[in-house]
């Protein structure tokens, strides 16, 4: 029987196999030729991939396993009001439209201005605006500590923008 924690696990695993074998193979170009320890264009979206559809596939062995149980602290309810729906609705559109703003803005604020406009985003849209210094410094942080390490560690370049508002780190 599909419940609640299987159904999530399925839709994490499609969501993953999806990118990992169908936009991976077409978007990321992989050349003929690699120079020396150099990784490939495609390994961490690779990577990220196949850890995501093996978690989407372990919560679904996990649901499996535990019998369709849901050990929840929440009560349980009845179906969503119609203001419920439209909230998560609303909170949804919101959330589509901070990732499309982020497309939209990497080319001209760079990576780690736009990233730092999406965590900010993503952590109020999660409900952490009553702590806005936690909020603000984890939005400026986390970016910051992707982008050094991936560019001192990795030597992944990483798009500064046409705006110049923050250089590159690398």
């Amino acid at each position: 029987m599909l419940n609640k924690a299987m159904l999530r696990g399925l839709l994490i695993a499609l969501f993953f196999g999806t990118v990992l074998f169908a936009l991976i193979p077409v978007h990321v170009p992989r050349p003929s030729f690699i120079p020396g320890f150099a990784p490939p264009p495609d390994m961490w979206p690779r990577t990220v991939s196949i850890l995501g559809l093996a978690l989407g596939l372990l919560a679904i062995a996990f649901a499996a396993l535990g019998g369709g149980n849901e050990t929840s602290d929440e009560p349980e309810r009845g179906p969503a009001s119609a203001v419920e729906w439209r909230n998560r609705l609303i909170r949804l559109a919101l959330a589509l439209a901070a990732f499309a703003g982020f497309v939209v803005l990497v080319p001209l604020l760079g990576f780690l201005a736009s990233s730092m406009l999406l965590a900010l985003a993503c952590f109020l849209l999660a409900g952490a605006s009553g702590r806005w210094v936690a909020v603000l410094a984890l939005a400026v942080l986390l970016p910051l500590g992707l982008q050094l390490f991936f560019g001192n560690v990795t030597h992944t370049p990483f798009p500064s923008g046409s705006w110049g508002v923050f250089p590159a780190l690398n």
